[in-house]
């Protein structure tokens, strides 16, 4: 058996992911769907099944399995990792098993010592990882489709291949007895409400350019939140597929967790590690879309000629190149792409592209460490940005702007930065937008931008 190469792979017939995701139990599976196709930034998706340990945490006590204690998550998910190592196989996705799930913004809090937000009224838990042995993977281009299997957490070779062998044969059967999902249109009746009045809204603005004229930072993101019930007859997964039918995103995710659920239309990725490349892709700049072509092309040409949203953009590629630095090798950091136009479903977005090759001395956990949460949401200087964020924003962030991706197993990395998402929990559904905030903003103006960025969110809530 010492010739084994883990992990054992399977090409399928597979159906679409959305499909095959209603043959499984939604509990604990992570949908990483490249629901927005691209060869470039969506050319992958994968579905991790059953994971065989999640961590979870909150309030600094770190949950695995039945035993909670008191602990730094990072430091837990690094050790844990080392635990279990896979050779990669290239020519296949990259995702072939390993950990995958959501880090919640506050998470940042164990980063650096940050005040605390008035109210967590959603106590959605500030991370929630586990761990697939067992991976479902699409490559759109190719349009072919795999099972990777691990056979973790066993250890030995034997016991490795018996559980990857029969793991592989019950997903197999599963996609082979499809189960219908109800696919009935859900409509929201129930009034979405705000953090923030108009008014108040644009109160903070203020408040935050007066920040920034006593010298505090530069730019803070600050968003306002939106909430309202959810029907009965209405599931999480059910409201995930009409989000990716209404704005289809490179990064989009869907993840269920003991009556928590996040379902994520994001366009950002946050951080790709591969081969000990990094590659970030903040964004941000931002005008609505119109059907109508003329007017379309003048709201482009608009955000390609603002120089507050260039500013804007510039300031956090500076901040994400520092945070790089921290565990990259000198000089290996570069800007390939400034401020280039990319268009969305529903937006149109000013987008950069940071690289650098990650210190052999650095691992992944170090990267994230230096770089979480990302700058496109929070500001610079970031910390002073995240404190005067804590400080007006009433409520915890939760999931949004965190991340949502995976770890692998073989080193690779790939996180978005969860906007365009909702947070479900109670039956109480909840979104976030901001934006941007430099010594240049319009109060007004700025309100607006979290409207336009909400559009897709509350269209899915409110039409067929």
């Amino acid at each position: 058996m010492d010739d084994i190469v883990f992990p054992l792979i399977s090409e399928i017939a597979c159906p679409d992911p959305i499909a095959l995701m209603t043959n499984f139990s939604l509990e604990n599976a992570i949908f990483l769907d490249s629901a927005r196709k691209d060869n470039k930034l969506g050319r992958y998706s994968f579905v991790g099944i059953s994971p065989f340990q999640v961590i979870t945490c909150k309030n600094k006590m770190v949950t695995i399995g039945d035993k909670t204690f008191h602990a730094d998550p990072f430091e837990i998910l690094e050790n844990e990792l080392k635990r279990f190592q896979l050779l990669r196989l290239p020519d296949y996705p990259p995702f072939q098993g390993g950990v995958a799930g959501m880090l919640g913004y506050e998470l940042g809090g164990y980063l650096e010592k940050l005040p605390q937000t008035k109210e967590d009224d959603l106590q959605f838990p500030e991370m929630i990882l586990g761990f697939y042995d067992l991976v479902i993977a699409w490559d759109h281009l190719q349009e072919k489709s795999w099972i990777f299997s691990s056979g973790f957490p066993e250890s030995s070779t034997d016991k490795r291949l018996q559980r990857a062998q029969e793991r592989m044969a019950w997903a197999i059967d599963c996609i082979a007895h499809p189960i219908k999902e109800s696919t009935t249109p859900v409509i929201i009746d129930e009034k979405i409400e705000s953090t923030f009045s108009e008014k108040s809204y644009q109160e903070a603005v203020e408040k935050v350019i007066e920040y920034i004229r006593a010298g505090d930072i530069f730019e803070a993101n600050i968003s306002q939140r939106f909430s309202t019930r959810m029907p009965e007859t209405l599931t999480p997964f059910m409201l995930y597929c009409k989000l990716r039918q209404k704005n289809p995103a490179p990064f989009a995710a869907f993840l269920q967790h003991k009556g928590w659920s996040v379902a994520s239309a994001s366009p950002e990725r946050f951080l790709k590690l591969h081969d000990h490349h990094v590659e970030a892709r903040p964004i941000k700049g931002t005008r609505p879309r119109f059907q109508d072509s003329e007017k379309d092309h003048a709201s482009q040409q608009e955000l390609i000629h603002s120089e507050k949203d260039w500013a804007e953009n510039v300031m956090i590629v500076d901040l994400m190149r520092n945070d790089l630095s921290r565990v990259c090798l000198a000089h290996s950091i570069n800007v390939p792409q400034l401020c280039k136009l990319e268009s969305f479903a529903t937006v149109h977005h000013l987008v950069s592209v940071v690289e650098g090759k990650l210190n052999k001395d650095n691992n992944t956990i170090d990267l994230l460490k230096a770089t979480f949460p990302g700058g496109s949401i929070t500001g610079a200087p970031k910390i002073r940005a995240m404190e005067i964020i804590s400080e007006i924003e009433p409520k915890v962030r939760g999931p949004y702007c965190g991340s949502m991706g995976y770890i692998g197993f073989n080193g690779d990395m790939d996180l978005s930065i969860t906007i365009r998402t909702y947070a479900i929990s109670e039956q109480m559904i909840t979104f976030q937008t901001g934006g941007a905030i430099t010594v240049d903003s319009q109060a007004l103006e700025e309100y607006e931008e979290t409207l336009v960025k909400a559009h897709a969110l509350r269209r899915t809530l409110l039409e067929p």
